[in-house]
């Protein structure tokens, strides 16, 4: 039901991209509805194939194998032959910010990210717990519907801008009430398309996650500490529209309108829900 929940979502945002997309297009003056139109037929595309590489390539993830992957490579493995998943990529991003997320259209396809910040932090039983939550969004297909949210919503976000070069250019055919009426759109349909990922999905990916790790008490612990100094150490992210792919919500140097999208529920209330697995 799980899996099943999570395509509908992600046909959902694929055809309010469209719809969006056109009406905004149409905003900005009738020359715009086909070349709108276009750019979304390409857009979902790419969103579908291509949200994974750009998740990966915006945090300068670097692939690590057996060898070089080292302790980090073998838990993952580890981890995922206990949640009965074929083994995903493993990529280390440079960013000394602790944290992690994972991608990807399907279990098949799937990978997941550490930054080195976190793997500086944790201990083995933290990343466990880190490793295992990512592993459960692998496990319930919510790692595509979260990575095409976050490729739209940065999309709708640069459309904004777009809108607002329109209409303050008075350019002719385009009307600047309308620009700025699509301008403003653009991002409250970002903001409504990330509300659709339910937070509930953080809960269920920890406690699923607690389950593969073996304790939910690493987790908890990990979650204390990347919160703490996440809070303190900025995440060189250059699309803030992407926090919700993390495990714990960022903090940007990312200014202005993509600075909207957070989406995570809050820690302490994540932690309490796991504290009541221990009893």
């Amino acid at each position: 039901m799980t899996v099943f929940k999570n395509n509908l979502k992600t046909v959902l945002l694929l055809g309010v991209l469209t719809g969006l997309l056109v009406g905004v297009g149409g905003l900005f003056g009738r020359q715009f509805v086909i070349p709108f139109a276009l750019l979304a037929v390409v857009m979902n595309f790419g969103a579908f194939f291509f949200s994974d590489k750009i998740a990966i390539a915006s945090m300068r993830g670097r692939e690590v194998d057996a060898q070089s992957g080292g302790d980090l490579y073998r838990l993952v493995d580890e981890l995922r032959r206990r949640a009965g998943l074929p083994m995903p990529r493993v990529f280390v991003c440079p960013q000394q910010a602790p944290n992690a997320f994972a991608t990807g259209r399907s279990p098949e396809r799937a990978a997941v990210a550490v930054t080195q910040g976190a793997l500086h932090l944790l201990d083995h039983e933290e990343l466990a717990g880190v490793i295992g939550h990512e592993l459960a969004h692998v496990k319930n297909r919510d790692t595509l519907t979260s990575t095409i949210a976050a490729t739209v919503a940065g999309l709708l976000a640069s459309v904004a801008q777009w809108g607002f070069l329109l209409g303050a250019g008075n350019r002719e055919g385009v009307n600047p009430i309308a620009a700025l009426a699509g301008m403003l759109l653009a991002p409250i349909g970002a903001v409504i398309i990330q509300a659709t990922i339910s937070r509930s999905r953080e809960y269920v990916a920890d406690a699923e996650g607690a389950r593969i790790a073996g304790s939910p008490l690493g987790l908890m612990s990990a979650l204390n500490k990347l919160e703490a100094v996440a809070q303190r150490v900025p995440l060189d992210n250059p699309n803030p529209a992407a926090n919700s792919l993390f495990i714990i919500e960022p903090l940007t140097g990312g200014r202005g309108m993509m600075s909207l999208f957070a989406t995570p529920p809050p820690t302490e209330k994540r932690i309490a829900a796991l504290e009541r697995l221990t009893r």
